[in-house]
């Protein structure tokens, strides 16, 4: 065991060492590459999107346990579960008025959970909310999402507010974890459950970003066609991306603990 472990702890240390534009070169192209090996084993693309929510249950349910077990919130951002309740609350009024599917059930399962959690720390837990850690204020990304969205929406042939509403949340997504990357960033250590939680964001990103990806790939771009035209399908397309590298320092030194054989997360500076 100690040969592979050398190894692993060699390149992450190379990696470390490198200035940021190749450490931006080699983070693209090992994207490539798991977007290449998901094409070839994952021969239905949609698989990936419910891939990605399972990951995403999964995740929450890691909280709850969390929360639950252990009798305290500390190192989770109530900010973070708030934007992703807003989000979640926007994509749910859309699902009604504009397409009902199976994804609105699971949508209303994942508001319950996250309100459930808003309430926990909140109320339950409060003795153990890092608040003067979780300073990112709401408005540094309510507002440009909004009045992105108020500039950049799809062109379909629904109501001008549900297609607002609907690039808000897309928008607001892609950017709700900011604060709880922000909470980490300040405690410098991340405790195993919260890090199990953020990694699994990570993993259920990476996966929703490749469904879209690939999608549009097999398609040719007609899938982007197929949702308007203007801005809004590249935005849209732009914004599963950003979801997906805003997390990928973290998903790093992640999987770099774990190999470690650390139960506890530590951040150098400068990291999320």
């Amino acid at each position: 065991m100690r040969p592979p472990k050398r190894s692993i702890q060699a390149v992450s240390t190379w990696v470390r060492r490198q200035p940021p534009k190749v450490k931006a070169f080699l983070a693209v192209i090992s994207g490539m590459a798991a977007l290449v090996l998901l094409r070839a084993i994952v021969h239905d693309h949609d698989n990936l999107f419910v891939a990605a929510e399972s990951v995403h249950s999964i995740g929450i349910c890691v909280l709850i346990y969390k929360l639950m077990k252990e009798k305290t919130c500390a190192g989770l951002s109530l900010k973070s579960q708030e934007l992703t309740a807003i989000f979640l609350a926007a994509r749910l009024y859309c699902s009604f008025v504009m397409e009902y599917d199976i994804h609105t059930l699971l949508d209303m399962a994942t508001l319950a959970t996250t309100l459930w959690v808003i309430y926990m720390i909140r109320f339950k837990l409060r003795s153990s909310y890092m608040e003067d850690k979780d300073n990112f204020a709401h408005y540094y990304v309510v507002v440009p999402c909004a009045v992105l969205a108020l500039l950049v929406h799809p062109s379909t042939s629904h109501h001008i507010v549900n297609r607002i509403v609907w690039a808000f949340c897309v928008y607001l997504e892609a950017v709700s974890v900011l604060p709880q990357l922000r909470v980490m960033q300040n405690t410098k250590i991340v405790e195993p459950f919260t890090a199990h939680y953020v990694f699994a964001l990570g993993v259920a990103r990476f996966l929703s970003c490749a469904h879209w990806v690939l999608q549009v790939l097999d398609s040719r771009g007609h899938l982007l066609v197929a949702l308007g035209y203007g801005l809004w399908p590249s935005m849209v397309l732009i914004s599963e991306i950003v979801q997906t590298f805003i997390l990928a320092d973290f998903c790093y030194y992640y999987v770099k603990s774990v190999f470690g054989g650390q139960l506890v997360l530590r951040l150098p500076s400068g990291v999320v």
